[in-house]
């Protein structure tokens, strides 16, 4: 998981990076990240586009928004512009986590170990059942959701993950903004409405099979048809 802020200018105002640009920032820093596991000092932008799995002309131009980081001749210097990308995203500091919901799939996120690779931790961890509160997952203590504005209060959190059932992703979501929660990756079924000034993203697992599921018919040739109707 990454979390993702627009990137803003000194004065705190928004710098006007595309969201689509924002959303490849990830990608592009994953290839630096693999270069710089290779030892690779420097590359042009056709090697990190292909790195990517992008068009080095759309490349050039997500990273134009961040400032001018290539030597025409030269290339990118993989582990400043590794940098300059981590920054933009928030990766140079730690940003701590509160995930609402610990069934199956609350409990593998908080198990989930890429995270503190990408300047996230999984703070604390909280469900509305009696059952679950006071367990110990993945090293932290289960805590009520009653005591969810204490928690984010005391650990400063703007972050919160919901991974509960879809009817009560927009109670949680309105319980995380109370709190003070300003960002919200939710992976419940369902949309959440939240004020200006709160960003979401909303992870489906089911549309995302739904659409692999599509690409893998049209590949096999076997679009559905309508039935024949026999006239018999």
């Amino acid at each position: 998981m990454t979390i993702l802020r627009s990137p803003r200018l000194a004065d705190g105002t928004a710098r006007g990076i595309p969201d689509a640009t924002v959303a490849r920032l990830p990608v592009y820093l994953r290839a630096l990240n693999a270069l710089t596991e290779q030892g690779v000092g420097s590359c042009s932008s056709i090697e990190l586009a292909e790195k990517a799995g992008v068009n080095p002309a759309k490349l050039r131009k997500d990273l134009s928004y961040l400032g001018s980081y290539g030597t025409r001749g030269v290339g990118y210097d993989v582990e400043y512009l590794r940098y300059q990308i981590a920054r933009e995203m928030g990766q140079t500091q730690d940003w701590e986590v509160v995930i609402v919901g610990i069934g199956n799939l609350g409990s593998a996120l908080s198990a989930y170990q890429g995270f503190s690779t990408r300047g996230i931790r999984v703070a604390a961890l909280v469900d509305a059942d009696p059952q679950r509160v006071g367990s110990t997952v993945s090293g932290l203590t289960v805590s009520s959701l009653d005591d969810l504005d204490a928690i984010v209060a005391d650990r400063s959190i703007s972050i919160g993950v919901i991974a509960t059932p879809g009817d009560a992703a927009q109670q949680v979501a309105d319980r995380l903004v109370a709190a003070g929660v300003t960002s919200i990756l939710n992976f419940a079924p369902a949309l959440v409405q939240v004020p200006d000034g709160v960003d979401v993203r909303k992870v489906d697992l089911s549309v995302e099979l739904q659409i692999l599921a599509y690409h893998e018919q049209r590949k096999t040739g076997t679009d559905s048809k309508e039935p024949k109707v026999s006239n018999a």
